[in-house]
């Protein structure tokens, strides 16, 4: 006697339909993680090469809602390089990074301890805007960037630092610190530590001055922002006898 199929139930098909919807999802995040701009890179790279190169990065999906790619900027031969996460609202208008209010902070804190802006290069960890509407939508709010975001940017950010090679390597904030210096780097906890990495001969993790702007009232804000010069006056020394070396 042949044997008669049961045909499944609403709720096994169910089950499948979530099953298969899963799988995809899965192989769409897979596929995602593993797409960089790697092939981008274009052969002997510059910083002029790079810039140019990297203003058409599709690599991940964040070029289809920024106004544009905004890659490093500053001294070719800077001595001390600053990563952030990623541009903001302003700097994506722009297209330069760390112009907008963090970007002033930045400043504001270099002049504290002696560093021209003129002599650092500042970059990010992503080069494109992550952002969604407000509630009201008139104002485009920050996303922190997924990991296949930030992995598809890497070689960026690694052929940035091959071509300005620093001396002095700063992370501003917990993704670029996890990004470069491994995730389980806490930078609440480690901030201002000397770290070894192959990445730079000095390395030194910090806040992103944009939680400073986040600071519930003035006086945490204050402080706050005394704790992140405390931080960089760890690296004018550093500099200094680098160029007094050199």
């Amino acid at each position: 006697m042949a044997n008669v199929g049961i045909a499944p139930s609403s709720q096994d098909l169910e089950f499948r339909c979530a099953d298969a919807a899963m799988t995809k999802d899965l192989k769409a995040a897979r596929h995602k993680s593993q797409q960089t701009a790697a092939p981008l890179i274009p052969p002997k790279p510059t910083l002029a090469s790079l810039r140019v190169a990297a203003a058409s990065c599709k690599a991940c999906d964040l070029w289809e809602r920024a106004t544009q790619t905004v890659f490093g900027e500053g001294d070719a031969h800077a001595k001390v390089v600053f990563v952030g996460e990623q541009p903001g609202d302003r700097e994506d208008l722009a297209g330069h990074p760390f112009v907008g209010p963090a970007g002033r902070l930045l400043d504001q804190a270099l002049a504290e301890v002696g560093i021209a802006r003129s002599d650092v290069y500042v970059t990010n960890v992503v080069k494109h805007f992550n952002w969604a509407p407000d509630q009201r939508g008139k104002r485009r709010i920050h996303k922190k960037p997924r990991y296949w975001e930030i992995n598809a940017c890497r070689p960026w950010l690694d052929a940035e630092l091959a071509a300005v090679k620093p001396e002095v390597l700063v992370c501003l904030g917990a993704t670029a610190a996890q990004a470069l210096l491994g995730k389980d780097f806490r930078v609440m906890r480690q901030h201002g530590e000397l770290v070894e990495s192959p990445l730079a001969p000095h390395v030194i993790a910090t806040v992103h001055p944009s939680s400073i702007l986040r600071a519930i009232d003035d006086q945490s804000r204050h402080e706050q922002m005394q704790s992140f010069v405390d931080d960089l006056r760890k690296i004018a020394p550093l500099i200094h006898k680098i160029r007094k070396a050199a």
